[in-house]
């Protein structure tokens, strides 16, 4: 490490006796008649009470329970505009559910056709029949496509197996003694279900 050494220096500058300024001396004359008359013209009045002072005073009361009055309207304006808003943004989504709720209905009827035919090939067969292995994975891969489209319109299915009756969701058709699971869960579905989002 090395070390410096610094060395200061100091300048000391000195003004000639002029720069320096000198005492100033003001003197006032007394105010001329005009001059006072003119000044006091500049002042305004401040009576206790005058017919100017009191429309001034009614007049400024009136603008400001106009102004609370605008001020109320518009809130209210921006409010009902905002209400209006959300109630079309509700009627435009429950249109388009409407819409497709229909068309939904009629292609489910082809999932669970789909499902069933698919649930009906008997899996020990598949190995041994090529044709039937085609037919399955077929069957199986629309079934899929068509569950995908389903879920890109915000249809989503149910599939209540192994889980308590609902009976908001579901619809019992019979009751079945099984006693490896609980009291009122669901062991079999007859037809799938489906949620519209």
């Amino acid at each position: 490490m090395r070390a410096h050494a610094c060395r200061q220096s100091h300048v000391i500058v000195t003004l000639p006796p002029y720069h320096f300024p000198s005492a100033l001396r003001l003197y006032s004359t007394e105010k001329q008649p005009e001059e006072a008359a003119a000044a006091g013209a500049a002042e305004p009045k401040t009576p206790a009470s005058s017919p100017e002072l009191e429309k001034l005073t009614k007049d400024l009361a009136a603008a400001k329970e106009q102004n609370a009055e605008l001020l109320d309207k518009y809130k209210r304006s921006l409010a009902d505009s905002e209400n209006m808003r959300n109630r079309l943004n509700k009627q435009i989504s429950d249109a388009k559910i409407f819409g497709i709720q229909s068309f939904c209905k009629d292609l489910l009827e082809v999932a669970d056709t789909l499902g069933h035919a698919t649930q009906a090939v008997p899996k020990d067969k598949l190995s041994g029949n090529a044709d039937l292995k085609n037919l399955y994975e077929g069957l199986t891969m629309t079934r899929a496509s068509l569950l995908q489209v389903f879920k890109r319109h915000g249809l989503e299915p149910l599939d209540p197996i192994n889980q308590k009756f609902d009976p908001n969701q579901h619809e019992a058709l019979f009751q079945k003694e099984d006693k490896t699971v609980e009291a009122n869960t669901v062991v079999e579905v007859t037809k799938l279900g489906y949620k519209l989002h």
